[in-house]
Parts: C-alpha cells; sequence; structure tokens
C-alpha cells in the first residue's frame, strides 16, 4: 500500500527544529508583554466574503490564492490568506471596539495557494499585531520600534533594513491612480502580463511589479508623495520624527504599497538580503477604514504580520540560533523491576523539587550499557544509576556525563534530591 505524503508546500516541523521556533515565539511573546499587548485566538476558517471585502476582489491573494471551498449548509468558507481581517471580525463581533483602545497580538498559520519554494509555503506561520483606536502617527512609531527591539533581542539587526512609505488617503491615491494610468498607459505595451492586467484592475499594484523591464519603467513614473493631502502629509512627518527621535534607521521607498486594499497612510516594510527573493519577513501599515469596510463603526487601526518561517531561517543563515536543545538535563538508569519503580518515584521527587530541570527515565527496558547510550545521546549532563545492588543498599549511584563534573558518587536514596539539588542544578 503507498504511503501517505503531506500536500506540497504543507511542511512538517520535526523536534530538531522546534526549538528554533521555541525560541523565537518566547521572544516575541516577551517583548511584546513588555509592551502592553494582549493576545487574541480566532479561527482559522472563515466566510469568504471576509476577504473578498477586506483583501480586495481583484488582488492576487483573493483570485488566485485562498483554499475557499462549500461546506454541506452550501456556504463558501475559506482557510484564512491573512490575519487581520479575522481579527477585526472578532473584535467587532465580540465588542472590543466602540470608544476602546485595544494592542492586540496573534499567531498561527495562513493558507494560500502558490508555488512553494525556500520561504514560501503554502501553509505558512505569522505572528500578527493589531492596534485599535489611535489616531495619531505615535502607535506607528510604537509598532515599529517594538519590531526594532525584537530584532535587536534576535540579533538580527544588522541583516534587516526597514523600508517606509505613505500611500495617503483615499482621495490622495485616486488622484495618484489617475496620474499613474495616464503614464503607464503609454507604455502598455512594454509592461509584463501581471502589470498590464494590474493596469486596468489595481494600477497602484504595478509599483510593486518585480519584472526588470518594468521596474525600469517606473524610475520615471509619478510618485505618490507628490499627491499626499496636508493630512497625510503630517502624519508621516510625525512618523518619521519619532524615528529620527529615538534613532530608528529606515529608507524611504516611494513605491512601497502593499498587496492588500485595506491599507491607507503609513506603509512599512522589514527587508533583507540574506534570503534571496523572498526578502521581506516583516510588514505592516494602517488601515483606518477597514473596521468600517466590515460593518463595524470607523476605527483607526494599524498593524503588522511577520513570517515565522522567514525568521527561522534568519537565525539559521546568521548563526544566532539558541544553543543546542537537550532532551534532558538529568537521565534515570534503572534495570529490573524494583529498580524501573524506583526511577518513576525519583523522577516525579526531582520533577516537583526543580521544576525547570529535565528529567528523562529510560522506559522499554534494556542493558546499563545500552542505556547509557541513550542517555549520552539525550544531552543530559548527570544520570542517576538504580540497579539491584544499589536498592539493597538504598542507594543510587550519580554519574556525571561530561568532562569536568567531578566522579562518580553514591548517594542514599533518602539524600538524593537535596544532593542533587545543591551540587548539579
Amino acid at each position: 500500500m503507498a504511503r501517505i505524503q503531506s500536500i506540497r508546500g504543507m511542511n512538517d516541523i520535526l523536534p530538531s527544529e522546534t526549538p528554533v521556533w521555541q525560541y523565537l515565539e518566547g521572544r516575541v511573546r516577551d517583548v511584546l508583554s513588555r509592551y502592553g499587548y494582549s493576545e487574541i485566538r480566532f479561527p482559522i476558517v472563515e466566510h469568504t466574503e471576509l476577504f473578498k471585502r477586506s483583501i480586495g476582489e481583484v488582488t492576487d491573494i483573493v483570485e488566485k490564492e485562498m483554499y475557499t471551498f462549500e461546506d454541506r449548509n452550501g456556504d463558501s468558507l475559506t482557510l484564512r490568506p491573512e490575519g487581520t481581517a479575522s481579527c477585526v471580525r472578532a473584535c467587532d463581533q465580540n465588542g472590543l471596539l466602540h470608544n476602546q483602545i485595544q494592542r492586540l497580538w496573534y499567531t498561527g498559520p495562513m493558507f494560500r495557494h502558490e508555488r512553494p519554494q525556500k520561504g514560501r509555503l503554502r501553509q505558512f506561520h505569522q505572528i500578527g499585531v493589531e492596534t485599535f483606536g489611535m489616531v495619531g502617527p505615535d502607535i506607528d512609531a510604537e509598532l515599529i520600534l517594538l519590531t526594532a527591539r525584537l530584532w535587536r533581542e534576535l540579533g538580527i539587526s544588522d541583516a534587516l533594513t526597514l523600508e517606509l512609505n505613505s500611500i495617503g488617503n483615499a482621495e490622495s491615491r485616486a488622484n495618484y491612480r489617475q496620474a499613474l494610468v495616464e503614464y503607464l498607459t503609454g507604455f502598455k505595451d512594454q509592461l509584463d502580463e501581471d502589470s498590464k492586467r494590474r493596469l486596468e484592475t489595481n494600477p497602484l499594484r504595478v509599483l510593486d511589479s518585480k519584472d526588470p523591464k518594468t521596474r525600469e519603467l517606473l524610475v520615471a513614473a509619478p510618485v505618490l508623495s507628490d499627491y499626499l493631502d496636508e493630512v497625510s502629509r503630517k502624519h508621516f512627518e510625525g512618523l518619521c520624527a519619532r524615528l529620527d527621535a529615538v534613532g530608528v534607521a529606515y529608507k524611504l521607498n516611494p513605491q512601497l504599497v502593499r498587496g492588500l486594499d485595506y491599507y491607507g497612510l503609513t506603509v512599512f516594510e522589514w527587508t533583507t538580503d540574506k534570503l534571496g527573493a523572498q526578502g521581506t519577513v516583516c510588514a505592516g501599515g494602517r488601515y483606518d477604514g477597514l473596521v468600517e469596510q466590515l460593518g463595524g463603526k470607523a476605527t483607526p487601526a494599524v498593524g503588522f504580520a511577520m513570517g515565522i518561517e522567514r525568521l527561522v531561517l534568519m537565525l539559521e543563515t546568521l548563526g544566532v540560533t539558541p544553543q543546542e536543545h537537550t532532551q534532558a538535563d538529568i537521565f534515570i538508569v534503572s534495570v529490573g523491576e524494583q529498580a524501573d519503580i524506583e526511577a518513576l518515584s525519583i523522577a516525579e521527587k526531582l520533577r516537583e523539587a526543580m521544576p525547570s530541570v529535565k528529567v528523562l527515565i529510560n522506559c522499554g527496558g534494556g542493558s546499563f550499557k545500552s542505556q547509557f547510550k541513550k542517555a549520552d545521546k539525550s544531552g543530559a549532563s548527570l544520570a542517576i544509576v538504580l540497579g539491584e545492588d544499589e536498592l539493597q543498599r538504598a542507594e543510587a549511584a550519580l554519574k556525571p556525563l561530561r568532562a569536568g563534573q567531578g566522579e562518580q558518587q553514591m548517594v542514599a536514596l533518602a539524600d538524593l534530591v537535596n544532593t542533587i539539588s545543591k551540587n548539579y542544578f
């Protein structure tokens, strides 16, 4: 019978890989907690209409990438391709937005049907941060400062660049859109096929083209910043002034627009040249109109999302992953029925007395020799050895497994926990 394989682009994360994920997620949780952010959790499956109304029906995500299906009731459902729309829906539905300030974060899998490659999967994982109820550039700055602090604590700051732009309000974008379409229409036959299609449906997305010839044409294209209204301009100047004041370096990128329709005013990306084509590891911006667009009351909002797979790749590429993971600090070797029973009791006493110490007992029998091989492989620094002779004397042998940790010694079972806690951990 043929083996069943995982779906292409939906990868397993193996025990040898999860320590880096746990390390990254732990640092993110810690930084977000220090900034006063609370975790929110929402479903993986939503009504398709949620993403059509938020992301935009003429975006690549909605047109080509969503995993959409009909359930048994005939409802159109979609595996979430991103988290912001779901977060807005959850907050509005549960009364978290009206006349309230919220600083929220979430993590979990997202789904997009695209060609799998390094750093781009069909099931990928994101950490998202969303804030609601704050209208000024100070909250924009806080989010950027938060991410900058995370990069420093992860040791990857030098490999990342902050790119920044303002795409103004809806009127600013409409005026700019008209000017951009007029300019690009004169070169329509030179555009790549995606850009020709976007020119008719979503012209600002042409600015995000990776085609070299289209990029050359865009050098002389109208610049969005020339079309900003006064309020948008002041908001962006306020953000830049705050970043300057705290020493966060940034690069102005007038062609940065982001791929989702709900953005306005501030947009930003943290990019790197260490991951090849997949250079964006964190991106976000303001979306003040999205709550109202989805049926709620007008609410200022700004957020970002970071890709966990790409950040893990960054840590591994730069060699700043945490120290090698070990299964155990203490491994209990036991031979014989009574020794096995005593080993269980000792392990529980050690776990009770030293909650931060990892204790692994041998299960499944085996000789002393085979168990010591397991103990060494586990990474433990100390073995507790129990056999019939030791039990008759009500003792256990403590055997250091790493160089420079002293000699083996015999210890009374009654003193075992106290001796280990005082002398080894």
